[in-house]
């Protein structure tokens, strides 16, 4: 797939998240690249067949001090790579990009793992945090 019509997925999987996140985003960016660098996934120990889907760069919400500003956004890398060769089809895709955004901005805002899983148990039932489809 062109890189084009992959950030297209990733907006339509953007929309998909819970709106209470999207509301509460700001100065963070989305940014897809090919693949994980063999050195980030030595840095993150990741050995194959495993690999990364998606990684947050940045200071989580919850431990910025009153000094935080004046800052570069922080960064959502999505990797195209792994996400194509891991669905079956565009449906899966968008569903694969989504959880991956809901997983690495759950980390933007200091959630923890858990916490992560919640959200994204919801979101694979369609609900929002009210129990209500979306």
């Amino acid at each position: 797939m062109k890189r084009a019509a992959f950030e297209r997925r990733v907006a339509e999987a953007l929309a998909s998240i819970p709106r209470q996140f999207r509301d509460a985003m700001q100065n963070i960016a989305i940014v897809v690249e090919d693949e994980p660098s063999p050195d980030l996934l030595d840095e993150m120990e990741i050995e194959p067949p495993d690999t990364l889907f998606g990684l947050y760069q940045g200071t989580p919400l919850t431990e910025r001090t009153s000094s935080y500003g004046n800052t570069l956004p922080d960064r959502v890398l999505i990797f195209q790579g792994p996400h194509e060769r891991e669905t079956e089809d565009e449906d899966d895709l968008i569903v694969c990009i989504g959880e991956t955004l809901i997983h690495e901005i759950g980390h933007y805002f200091g959630l923890s793992e858990e916490e992560i899983e919640e959200i994204e148990e919801h979101y694979w039932r369609g609900q929002d945090d009210d129990g209500d489809t979306q």
